[in-house]
């Protein structure tokens, strides 16, 4: 199958897999549609066999890097990391509402920097409701910031979101390189979401604390912050040493596993399921049903719709068209498409401009991304449960306010650092 009819087909099998990855009937996983649609594409001949082996390929040490992160941050909580961080954020604010804002923004930024948007979104949203009960402030400002923090300050390292890692590899820098060209736009975006937050809570941030409960100090985990610590480090030398990142992460689970199984605290089959063979069977899937997505028509239309050097208006275009598209068919796929349609060897700062469109953008719907469909799962039935309405305003406000910021930031660290525009 060619031509038309494969790209609508093959279009009608990524709706039908993100829309049940979307709702997730009677909770099955998003590999139950993912991998027949796959089969289908491959057997229809939308997707070559051979090809769709290249994408499963090249997939595989991105895929392989976010199971051992997973598992990292699943046993990092085990240590009891995040109980700590509550603990910090709850005594370290002394009780007002504005001050625990200010430090839960620099601790979810860190989270979702080094531990991935997934570990903010899992492990620290129900840390920081817990923090905002005992202390009896109005939750909202600081779970909507878990999920605003798990997509925006996933732009800082390559580690920090899946979206990254995909990018990574098609860029041409080095860790630190990718690193120090995103850090300007990571710091701009995050002022920027800080006074969005402030104006928009100003009266649930005006409420001051009630302890409920004396608060406690919990002793640091200071094996588990060894571990964490040497793990980043590992990360920034991983581009110098030729040791990939999916080993280093690999080799930080590795240690505290086995604490965690000599003490007895998890077992075996723990540990396998925390690496989410089911959503990393979906990825790899997911790109085959995107690779036929791309391959028949839409990708020479999406990258025609691109610009083809890093001036300031070609990287603004860029970055809102990924915006716009990742709402529409999530930040994974949108991301592999926007891959494909720049070309085999894209200049760095176009592939940097869609990253800041994927990973900011999903905070203008709940479809933008999986983690944001992941936190308003966890916070259903809670006092802080999402609203629609509420969500896009704040959406609204925030995502092209941030999205400009950060690219013209992401232009400049272009201009003066690299020397790459003239």
């Amino acid at each position: 199958m060619t031509g038309v009819a494969a790209e609508v087909v093959a279009l009608i099998l990524l709706a039908a897999v993100l829309a049940f990855a979307m709702i997730q009937p009677r909770g099955l996983p998003e590999v139950t549609v993912a991998v027949p649609a796959a089969g289908i594409a491959v057997a229809l001949g939308i997707v070559r066999p051979a090809d769709a082996l290249d994408q499963v390929r090249d997939l595989a040490p991105t895929v392989g890097f976010l199971a051992a992160i997973l598992l990292l941050a699943y046993l990092a909580d085990v240590e009891g990391a995040f109980r700590w961080l509550g603990d910090r954020l709850a005594s370290s604010s002394r009780g007002r509402p504005r001050r625990l804002l200010t430090l839960l923004f620099a601790a979810a930024a860190v989270t979702t920097a080094v531990l991935s948007l997934d570990a903010t979104v899992i492990l620290l949203t129900p840390v920081v409701f817990g923090t905002a009960a005992r202390l009896r402030l109005r939750p909202k400002p600081h779970v909507y910031a878990c999920t605003h923090l798990a997509n925006s300050a996933s732009t800082l390292l390559p580690v920090s979101n899946l979206t990254n890692l995909l990018a990574f590899g098609v860029s041409g820098l080095s860790f630190l390189g990718f690193t120090a060209l995103m850090v300007t736009p990571w710091l701009v975006s995050l002022a920027v979401e800080f006074l969005v937050f402030r104006w928009f809570f100003v009266t649930d941030l005006a409420v001051p604390a009630e302890p409920i409960q004396p608060l406690t100090t919990i002793a640091a985990p200071k094996f588990a912050l060894a571990v964490l610590t040497l793990t980043l480090v590992g990360f920034a030398a991983s581009s110098y040493t030729g040791i990939s990142p999916v080993a280093v992460a690999g080799t930080g689970a590795a240690v505290l596993a086995a604490k965690a199984l000599f003490r007895r605290r998890i077992g075996p089959w723990r540990l396998v399921q925390e690496t989410s063979p089911l959503f990393c069977l979906f990825v790899l899937a997911l790109g085959v049903v995107v690779a036929g997505v791309t391959a028949h028509g839409l990708g020479a239309a999406l990258g025609a719709l691109l610009p083809s050097g890093p001036t300031l208006p070609g990287l603004l275009v860029i970055a809102g068209v990924a915006a716009a598209l990742c709402n529409l068919v999530n930040n994974l796929p949108a991301t592999l498409m926007l891959l494909g349609a720049l070309g085999p060897a894209p200049h760095p700062g176009l592939v940097l401009a869609a990253l800041l469109g994927v990973n900011i953008g999903p905070n203008l719907s709940y479809v933008g991304s999986l983690a944001t469909l992941l936190w308003r799962q966890i916070l259903a039935g809670r006092d802080a449960a999402p609203t629609l309405r509420e969500f896009l305003r704040l959406g609204a406000i925030t995502v092209p306010s941030c999205l400009a910021a950060a690219t013209v930031a992401l232009w400049l660290a272009l201009t003066v650092r690299q020397g790459w525009q003239p």
